[in-house]
């Protein structure tokens, strides 16, 4: 396990925590980072929409290294991918660091955060 990317990751944590003074976990974050990319705002979602969220920012985060491809919008506006290449067998916490690093590229990517983990 690379350390310094949980470090990070807990940096990053505590300042979406005091942002939106709530605990944040992996799912609460994949769930914000959907949101972000469906790009209506905020709403009250359903339980099956809430899946489909974080389903949406899985294939965002994956998309930079070639497991999905953007494919487009549907009426609705929901954006769809198409898995392009399958991930290797994970364990549990294999998943939870790639999810934690990619988060971090994410963040930093999209302007959110810099470098030093402040929050843009």
């Amino acid at each position: 396990m690379d350390y310094a990317i949980e470090l990070r990751f807990q940096k990053l944590k505590t300042k979406l925590e005091e942002q939106f003074e709530m605990s944040m976990d992996v799912q609460a974050i994949l769930f914000l980072i959907g949101v972000d990319e469906l790009g209506l705002g905020h709403k009250n979602f359903s339980k099956n929409e809430k899946q489909d969220l974080m389903h949406i920012a899985i294939c965002k985060l994956l998309e930079p290294y070639g497991h999905y491809s953007f494919e487009g919008r549907d009426k609705d506006n929901w954006p769809h991918y198409k898995l392009e290449k399958e991930l290797p067998h994970l364990t549990h916490l294999e998943q939870q660091h790639l999810l934690k690093e990619v988060m971090l590229d994410y963040f930093v990517k999209e302007g959110y955060l810099n470098e030093n983990e402040e929050i843009l």
